[in-house]
């Protein structure tokens, strides 16, 4: 639709929204502004709407568009968006009337909804694919270091020895539960709303299952007013990328953290630290930061889409529409990116085991299972247990543990108990400790082991998904561009999308 430039679009608004709109879409929607056109040109014909002479000659023109040449337009106000500038250069190439005939029963409003959704798919995919990198990456430590203790902290305070395999399994359900939500997302945002038209749907025959299928959804958005007017398949997305990016960035501290000279569990290799421009002795681990800041960006940008939808009209509106895209597509750009560095800065990365471990038998950390012992050994209550224990910890001038095995196997003799003192040495030892937690979620080997396994024959489904919804839409674009090259008396040989 070119407009006269005296009367629209007016100099402020053009160059506030207008030329910032175009940029937009030519930078994420074009490709699929291009396969929705052939898909609805090849639905109108087979419904019988265009001729397939009428058909054939549309096909030819839109796959003769030159695609680069259009990306790289600059906006001059001479037509409202991207949408109309195709239009104009299609009724170049076939004459105002045939090409006009392309856009019968559809609308903008479709179209629009039916670009967002092919692009947000593409991006929960990437999103899921960095899920699965990162787990791998960390599943691999995790199975390495399934044995090596670890002191585990609660209110930043050392509590009781685990392993690092338990610590990162920990995190690894984390993010299997994110990709749980992801895929499931996923089936809803894919979903057509082709064909919805307006928001009343058309009174022409036209065929939405068939666009749907060649545009490689799985299904129909159905009511044609929620298809134009509901925004939850944004919001699901967002919301479930933010829980993933909240995640993100509190296992990216703890790295931050492991990494200090204070705790010194976790070494970056050199090619993922930065030096000091004065100090020559420093090895900033800056990655991390950046996956922090990065986790952080996305978390607020995913909620700014969500604040941005909030209280506005159940209609078709601007709000979650051209304006609010880009944004979108930060959030996940930038969620991706904390991602992938994360997975790569750890995939690399040096674990302290032997540090970790002597921290573990410091501090008392074993102390839960001293009081344990006296309960299962001495049949006495864990009240009175406990409070034996404390005594001793708290008269320990130490945290040497023969030292306090003494104290309590003095108050044990007192109460009348029969426990040899070997038995609550060897209560103190960490392995011991991890090795009686043996019950499902435990970090002894008889519990954690099966769990790694779980876990790898999750992390394999996934990719398997992953796999399969890719294969789907390379067949389902691959399939839609032959049949339009066939049906335009164009060569099909080698056909691979646009």
């Amino acid at each position: 639709m070119s407009v006269p430039a005296s009367t629209f679009p007016a100099p402020v608004y053009r160059d506030t929204v207008l030329r910032q709109v175009f940029a937009d879409a030519q930078r994420f929607f074009l490709p699929s502004l291009l396969e929705i056109d052939l898909a609805h040109v090849l639905m109108l014909a087979k419904q019988g709407i265009l001729s397939e002479q009428q058909a054939a000659q549309c096909l030819q023109a839109i796959l003769e568009l030159d695609q680069s040449a259009i990306a790289a337009a600059e906006y001059d106000g001479s037509v409202e968006d991207l949408f109309f500038l195709i239009e104009r250069k299609l009724a170049e190439a076939l004459g105002p009337d045939l090409a006009g005939r392309i856009h019968t029963a559809r609308s903008r409003n479709d179209l629009d909804l039916t670009m967002y959704r092919m692009v947000l798919r593409e991006r929960l995919l990437q999103t899921l694919e960095a899920n699965a990198t990162l787990r791998t990456t960390l599943l691999r430590i995790a199975s390495e270091h399934r044995a090596s203790i670890l002191p585990a902290y609660t209110h930043n305070q050392p509590a009781q020895p685990t392993t690092l395999g338990h610590f990162l399994m920990a995190y690894v359900e984390v993010l299997e539960r994110d990709a749980e939500r992801l895929q499931a997302c996923y089936t809803r945002v894919n979903r057509s709303p082709l064909g919805a038209c307006a928001i009343t749907t058309t009174g022409f025959p036209i065929d939405r299952e068939n666009t749907a299928e060649r545009l490689g959804f799985r299904g129909l958005i159905t009511n044609s007013y929620g298809a134009i007017a509901a925004v939850d398949y944004l919001a699901e997305a967002c919301s479930a990328l933010a829980t993933a990016m909240l995640s993100l960035g509190r296992f990216a501290q703890e790295m931050l953290l492991w990494s200090t000279a204070e705790f010194g569990f976790l070494r970056l290799s050199d090619g993922y630290v930065q030096i000091s421009s004065i100090m020559p002795q420093k090895r900033n681990p800056v990655p991390l930061e950046h996956v922090r800041v990065l986790a952080s960006r996305a978390l607020t940008e995913a909620q700014a889409v969500l604040g941005t939808l909030h209280n506005t009209p159940f209609a078709d509106m601007n709000d979650s529409e051209d304006s609010l895209q880009p944004l979108v597509a930060l959030a996940f750009a930038d969620a991706h990116r904390a991602t992938t560095l994360l997975a790569g800065a750890l995939s690399e990365a040096t674990f302290h085991t032997e540090r970790m471990r002597e921290r573990a038998s410091r501090s008392f950390l074993t102390v839960t299972e001293l009081a344990d012992t006296l309960v299962r050994r001495g049949g006495i209550s864990f009240h009175q247990a406990h409070g034996m224990v404390s005594a001793a910890v708290r008269r320990a001038t130490s945290d040497d543990p023969k030292a306090l095995a003494q104290d309590v196997h003095q108050q044990a003799i007192a109460a009348g108990l029969t426990l040899a003192l070997p038995e609550l040495l060897q209560a103190l030892d960490p392995e011991y400790f991890v090795a009686v937690r043996s019950i499902p979620g435990g970090p002894a080997a008889v519990a954690l082991d099966p769990e790694l396994d779980r876990a790898q024959a999750q992390q394999e489904h996934d990719e398997g998904w992953i796999d399969t919804e890719r294969a789907h839409l390379a067949r389902t674009s691959e399939a839609l561009f032959r049949e339009a090259r066939r049906l335009a008396g164009l060569a099909t040989d080698g056909v691979a999308g646009a």
